[in-house]
């Protein structure tokens, strides 16, 4: 992925878990994303706007702001954007059918892809039990995941400051946890029959916070991971291939350390 001056045409990209309202959020980061990826349609599934952490303390810093803008800025150019909220953001779902700003509000959608896949478009959280039956249970779980985020924050300034780039030490642990791990295994099953359920071909999906596109008993499952620790996105090609994108750098970051990378090749060492 290089910094070139066009940005990348899609023609869809699938973005959630964004969690505006909170200091973890990868702001700076999405906005690059933008920026250098665009879309005929984009699809917001869920947990953009933190409602939960808001609650607690207000945090809305210049560059959230400048995401929402961003997007608004988009829906005006023609591009069409659908917002499926998720458990972090429900207080949307009173508004279904409203349009702001151009965005409209639903519950879930059928995407179509450009080779013929009918793909249910929802946030998950309607499939983790937590989440629907324990809400105490899952707010605990918030508090812990926002410990395990502020530990990130320390480890990741510690790492900068040797040269390293970011890497999610809550996101390997959280797969390192059996449970855990179950949990996505169940999760993702979960999701796969609810796309049967609704007779389509796979399901697009946020929730979890772990990007993936596989096969699951014939059932095509793609998650869109999330822009707090991976800063990922599902964007589809036009020929309808999906293809997960990994943005942990800006894009003139990328195109350093590419640069970086090829000059340390070999062939280039000897040339000089």
């Amino acid at each position: 992925m290089s910094d070139a001056k066009e940005p990348r045409r899609f023609r869809t990209l699938f973005l959630s878990d964004i969690h505006l309202g909170t200091k973890d959020c990868q702001a700076g980061l999405l906005i690059d994303f933008l920026k250098h990826n665009e879309a005929d349609t984009i699809y917001l599934v869920g947990d953009i706007i933190d409602g939960w952490r808001l609650k607690s303390g207000w945090y809305w810093p210049q560059a959230q702001n400048d995401v929402v803008q961003k997007l608004l800025r988009q829906a005006r150019k023609g591009v069409k954007i659908y917002y499926a909220p998720g458990n972090h953001d429900e207080f949307a779902r009173d508004f279904l059918g409203v349009f702001f700003g151009g965005v409209e509000i639903i519950d879930h959608a059928i995407h179509e892809t450009a080779d013929g896949k009918r793909l249910l478009v929802i946030h998950g959280d309607q499939f983790d039990v937590v989440v629907k039956h324990a809400r105490w249970l899952a707010f605990l779980g918030d508090w812990a995941y926002e410990f395990a985020l502020w530990a990130n924050r320390w480890f990741n300034q510690i790492r900068r400051s040797f040269g390293f780039p970011y890497w999610s030490l809550s996101a390997w642990a959280k797969l390192k946890v059996k449970n855990a791990v179950s949990f996505i295994g169940d999760y993702e099953t979960a999701l796969a029959d609810a796309a049967r359920r609704h007779q389509t071909d796979g399901v697009v999906c946020g929730h979890i916070h772990h990007a993936a596109i596989r096969d699951i008993d014939g059932m095509l499952y793609v998650n869109t991971g999330d822009f707090v620790e991976s800063c990922t996105a599902v964007a589809e090609h036009a020929d309808g291939t999906l293809e997960i994108l990994h943005w942990q750098a800006t894009a003139a970051e990328q195109a350093q350390a590419s640069a970086l990378a090829q000059a340390r090749l070999p062939g280039r060492q000897a040339a000089a």
